[in-house]
């Protein structure tokens, strides 16, 4: 066997990944190599499950989530499997701990007044910038796919990201404009009468292939427009909520008002149900009281 170091294998993976994955998703295993494992591994030759261990509480300690540990260790993991299937390095188990005492964040959710509140604005301020924050409110969409939208679009085709390039030793972002992240993200979804209400008559007039946050050939990019929609909540009086929790409050929406949970899930393009019911379902007492009362109903009791 002739060993190697974890720098030197993790080069020879990049090689060897590149042309089997997206764009967009190669860029984030770059940077995973780049913040993360290369300056805490790249110098070993192997990958003890102490050492793994250790990283993973630094990391943890440092304030990083549990997941996004986790995403670190798939990309270390398909590193040290690419070094033992060339032989240059042994293949080590991982038992990893993470620790018990991590509560589920609540997601961030506009109220219901707020929720209206931005909805009646933008009716009565309208923009295209403006028509973007509607379409999610009113859908669901990803920042990257609100961005993506032509005039043309009845369905989410596309999405932009800026992402990391590494071309041998030069490194830059770029923004692309890729197809969503998994198939289902590919979906017909369609728009209440209050949004149909404001797309119609434009539709009449705008160029189809022109971009519907600009209304010009080129698009604006996700981090830009989300500067402009924090802009716009502060000008509302709004708390401040992340552009993806206009999504989260679509779905809330969607699952107080008794929507089928198989239906939001098709919505919102996840691969699948289990994800939407672990994010948005979390029954209260007085819905488990009545659940229980309408079983004994059931058996006539």
């Amino acid at each position: 066997m002739t060993k190697k170091s974890i720098r030197e294998i993790a080069m020879a993976w990049r090689e060897d990944k590149r042309p089997y994955v997206k764009q967009s998703t190669f860029a984030a295993y770059m940077l995973i190599l780049e913040n993360h494992l290369l300056p805490y591994f790249g110098e070993n030759d192997a990958l003890s499950e102490k050492a793994v261990q250790d990283f993973v509480l630094q990391k943890l300690n440092g304030g990083m989530s549990v997941k996004s540990v986790k995403d670190i260790l798939i990309v270390l993991k398909m590193v040290m499997k690419f070094g033992v299937k060339h032989e240059w390095m042994n293949y080590s188990e991982w038992d990893i701990k993470y620790p018990t005492a991590e509560t589920n964040k609540e997601l961030e959710v506009l109220t219901v007044a707020h929720h209206k509140k931005i909805l009646d604005y933008i009716r009565q301020n309208f923009t295209f910038r403006n028509l973007g924050i509607y379409i999610s409110l009113s859908t669901g969409l990803r920042i990257g796919e609100v961005c993506a939208l032509r005039w043309s679009d009845i369905n989410v085709q596309r999405t932009i990201e800026r992402i990391y390039i590494i071309e041998g030793e030069k490194k830059h972002t770029e923004l692309v404009i890729n197809t969503p992240k998994t198939k289902n993200s590919c979906r017909e979804i369609p728009m209440s009468k209050e949004l149909l209400a404001l797309v119609k008559p434009l539709k009449k007039v705008v160029n189809a292939d022109y971009y519907i946050l600009t209304n010009e050939p080129s698009p604006t990019e996700p981090r830009t427009y989300r500067n402009y929609y924090k802009r716009l909540m502060e000008h509302l009086g709004i708390p401040k909520l992340k552009f993806h929790g206009l999504r989260h409050s679509f779905a809330t929406r969607c699952i107080e008002s008794n929507c089928d949970y198989k239906t939001v899930s098709v919505l919102l393009g996840h691969s699948n149900i289990s994800t939407t019911l672990n994010l948005y379902v979390h029954p209260n007492m007085e819905q488990k009281k009545r659940c229980i009362a309408k079983m004994f109903k059931s058996l006539g009791k």
